[in-house]
């Protein structure tokens, strides 16, 4: 597709790559486990195998789309070789947080403790985001006026592309997949879990408020997310810890506070296992100081 293979933007300021466009043909790429400090995009054209994504795993064929966000760690595994295109990019040069309202990707596309990191692409959906990255490619090779923008504009239409065919999957999906009272139980969760999760931390706290047994809400939650219920709350916490660490100069205790934490240095701790990194080091990296100019 691509005459040559990688192609890249790099930040002038800091030397950091902002943006990156690269095809491959084999598994070398992805077959170890990735945690990148910045959104990664993988559209897999040819092959199959096995996503292992945070503690799930997930089967996958060609014709998927992968989107992972920073220091989500990932592996793709794969019996024959991977063909495909890899966009990846930082948040200095777009951040999904600071433009969730306009493409609805963040908590949809990225970020979405509910939902398996990928979606299916049929035939005329492949060839559109395919078509787009050529365009990518075309503006990352010229040098010409206000490049940075184009490719922006480009990346926000994959995006609205990508998170429209999600939503349509998610609703099918979860209309095949469960009897109409494990719906409603799942659709009750997810409420509960977005409007407490900064004070409720407890999975059984989560079932007295459901009027389900502990035990049945841990089988509806496993079977549905393929996740336990304290990694549901918790992974949301997580999410709301790295809004705030990269969009405000809040201390870190007072994130934890907000979040429910007294300690915190427990919170950190929380943050470090699920992340793999500090808060402070999320802030620096990404975070914040990076990103407020």
């Amino acid at each position: 597709m691509l005459s040559q293979s990688v192609y890249t933007l790099v930040n002038k300021q800091n030397g950091n790559l902002s943006f990156k466009v690269f095809e491959f043909d084999n598994s070398s790429y992805f077959d170890h486990i990735q945690r990148n400090n910045y959104f990664t995009l993988i559209i897999i054209t040819s092959g199959e195998g096995l996503a292992k994504v945070d503690l799930c795993e997930y089967p996958f064929k060609e014709n998927t789309l992968f989107a992972f966000y920073p220091y989500q760690p990932f592996m793709l595994i794969s019996k024959r070789p991977l063909v495909g295109i890899s966009i990846q990019f930082h948040h200095d040069f777009f951040c999904i947080y600071r433009h969730h309202k306009e493409i609805a990707a963040n908590g949809i596309l990225f970020n979405n403790i509910y939902e398996q990191p990928f979606i299916t692409l049929d035939e005329n959906a492949k060839i559109a985001l395919l078509n787009i990255v050529r365009e990518i490619v075309a503006e990352l090779k010229t040098d010409a006026l206000r490049r940075d923008e184009v490719l922006v504009s480009y990346l926000k239409i994959m995006l609205v592309l990508a998170t429209r065919i999600k939503v349509q999957q998610q609703s099918i999906q979860e209309t095949k997949a469960l009897s109409g009272k494990q719906l409603a139980i799942v659709q009750n969760l997810r409420n509960a879990i977005e409007e407490n999760f900064r004070m409720m931390h407890s999975a059984s706290d989560y079932a007295d408020m459901l009027h389900v047994t502990p035990v049945a809400l841990a089988r509806v939650t496993k079977n549905h997310f393929n996740k336990t219920l304290s990694d549901l709350i918790t992974e949301r916490i997580i999410v709301e810890a790295k809004r705030e660490l990269y969009l405000t100069d809040k201390t870190v205790k007072e994130i934890a506070y907000e979040l429910g934490y007294d300690d915190e240095y427990y919170f950190s701790r929380v943050f470090k296992v699920k992340t793999d990194i500090s808060p402070q080091i999320y802030r620096e990296t990404i975070g914040f100081n990076k990103g407020a100019s």
